[in-house]
């Protein structure tokens, strides 16, 4: 268990008929008390446009606090709207706004990117929305870098996901920058959900189906993150998938939005990330463990993509 010094205030703002899943999804991962892996945990506040609003499918908020909430929290979660194509509450965007101007973190999870663009955060900024409403968000909000691809976006203090499910890989995202690689898988685990995708939304928009099925490449990757310390080749990949190199390629890109070779160097260093936050094994044994063979692999893998040493992630995440 890691301690924190203060618990984290998170607000999720609300408005009526705004849909379950996305109100359901912030209120698992920040709402739940997990003492036996960060104490404390967040400090979670549910804030509604109105009193006792009803949300879809007749569930009603009704111990949520008004919008003033908003005003004390370290991270404002915007769930999806009720409705893309009208204005949003007034009193929402302005206390969006107020937030992002006293540097409070914003996140949008789905269609909630249309609050932070009414509230001006998003301009000049990259941001992503549910593939659906993907053209009318970049019509609408034309000083916005849409990208409709990606699950989710980091710009500075300001998230925003695709949708639905995707809004699990953000609020994760966001377990992490808190907590450390440790934690967040832990918390993925209790849900039961990869403690990180990388695909884009495009497999999921309208279009052919795919006519090969994806359990090869399921029992591949399953038997990659449990041999990770080994050498590895795409080619033994390909051979344990009974498919060809570029066969196994394509199949990886559609999958993970990663060619085979960069999603093995990609789950080496968030093992090597847990191992650094949990063990007090040294950069050289994690190395080993981990498949980078030296020191000096681990370090190098650890530049290219974290940016900082071994040895710095774990003085700032170490346990």
């Amino acid at each position: 268990m890691r301690k924190s010094s203060a618990a984290h205030r998170v607000v999720l703002a609300l408005m009526p008929g705004a849909p379950l899943f996305e109100l359901a999804v912030p209120c698992e991962v920040f709402g739940i008390a997990r003492p036996d892996i960060v104490s404390p945990w967040y400090d979670f506040t549910v804030a509604a446009t109105e009193p006792d609003a009803e949300v879809a499918a007749g569930f009603v908020a009704a111990r949520a606090r008004g919008l003033e909430a908003i005003a004390e929290a370290d991270t404002v979660i915007v769930p999806a709207c009720t409705n893309v194509h009208v204005s949003q509450p007034p009193d929402l965007v302005a206390a969006v706004a107020a937030a992002h101007a006293r540097g409070a973190r914003i996140a949008a999870i789905c269609s909630g990117a249309f609050v932070l663009a009414e509230a001006g955060i998003l301009d000049g900024r990259r941001a992503t929305t549910h593939w659906m409403h993907a053209d009318e968000f970049a019509r609408r909000y034309p000083r916005v870098e849409v990208d409709s691809n990606v699950l989710y976006t980091c710009d500075g203090t300001v998230f925003t996901s695709a949708g639905t499910a995707a809004g699990i890989d953000l609020c994760l995202e966001l377990v992490r920058q808190d907590h450390g690689t440790a934690a967040a898988n832990a918390v993925a685990r209790r849900m039961v959900t990869p403690p990180h995708r990388v695909a884009d939304q495009a497999q999921y928009a309208l279009g052919p189906v795919p006519q090969a099925a994806d359990a090869p490449l399921g029992a591949v990757t399953d038997w990659a993150r449990d041999h990770l310390g080994e050498s590895i080749r795409v080619a033994d990949l390909a051979a344990r998938a009974h498919l060809s190199q570029r066969q196994l390629s394509r199949k990886f890109l559609e999958v993970h939005g990663l060619p085979p070779g960069q999603w093995l160097v990609r789950e080496r260093i968030r093992l090597a990330q847990e191992l650094l936050e949990t063990t007090g094994d040294s950069v050289e044994a994690i190395a080993v463990r981990t498949g980078f063979a030296t020191a000096a692999g681990l370090r190098a893998a650890f530049a290219a993509q974290v940016h900082v040493s071994p040895s710095e992630y774990r003085r700032t995440w170490a346990a």
